[in-house]
């Protein structure tokens, strides 16, 4: 297979989201919001804080991610479900007759942007984090810090392909929102509270993908190991929208 079908494809959808306001600007926050939060999270760390024995430097300075991913959850939902939006997608089947090929290039456009905004994401929030943290702050040679940094970018990739594939699926930014946000933010806390037997709660998409944040990780899963499943929940979420996107009428 050569690259002459593809090259074309992705550029089309490259013009297409930086064309659209709303979705350059859901991009930039994705990097606004986590590095805001994450270094307030930092300058504001009290000695009580910092003493407690479960205290990681290292993740202190991706505590804004939970904020940069609703930025990621827009970005990846807006980016799809557009199409959608006054039968645009069938424009765009008609210049890519190969839905295989139109879907593959749409989340690769949108992987590969939130990848690159992802990574930026990581290394300022490390940087930025560590010097607010003063004394307590760590170098990028620390164990789990320069593992970290990449692991911020992928886990914000991956969680922007998670609601693109559901966007395909749904066709409904709105919808892919009001699922995902309360799924990622609330969910798994919750169900931390109450649950009596917890194993399983670490396998849900949020806790598995972050354990690559952490310095010296615990549970059942380790860093590369929860990127992992975080990759199985995308992988499922992309195969449901194309199915539906290959056997529906667009």
């Amino acid at each position: 297979m050569t690259l002459a079908p593809v090259v074309p494809v992705l550029h089309s959808e490259w013009i297409k989201i930086r064309s659209v306001r709303g979705q350059c600007v859901a991009l930039a926050a994705i990097v606004a919001s986590t590095v805001a939060f994450s270094v307030l999270m930092c300058a504001t760390l009290g000695p009580e804080d910092t003493a407690e024995a479960g205290f990681d430097p290292v993740r202190a300075s991706f505590f804004g991610l939970n904020f940069g991913q609703i930025a990621a959850i827009c970005f990846g939902a807006t980016a799809v479900a557009g199409e959608y939006r006054g039968g645009a997608v069938r424009v765009s089947l008609t210049a890519v007759p190969r839905r295989g090929l139109f879907y593959a290039g749409k989340l690769a456009v949108v992987g590969l942007l939130a990848l690159a905004a992802g990574l930026l994401t990581g290394a300022v929030c490390f940087f930025a984090g560590q010097a607010a943290l003063g004394d307590l702050g760590v170098g990028i040679g620390e164990p789990g810090a320069l593992r970290a940094v990449v692991g911020c970018g992928l886990y914000l990739a991956l969680i922007t392909l998670f609601a693109a594939g559901l966007s395909a699926l749904l066709r409904s930014a709105p919808a892919v929102m009001g699922i995902l946000i309360p799924f990622l933010l609330m969910l798994s806390f919750v169900l931390g509270d109450v649950s009596e037997s917890k194993g399983w709660i670490d396998f849900l998409p949020d806790r598995a993908g972050q354990q690559i944040l952490l310095q010296d990780p615990s549970g059942p899963l380790g860093p590369w190991t929860g990127i992992g499943v975080l990759a199985l929940w995308v992988g499922a979420a992309a195969w449901a929208g194309f199915h539906r996107l290959s056997r529906r009428d667009a």
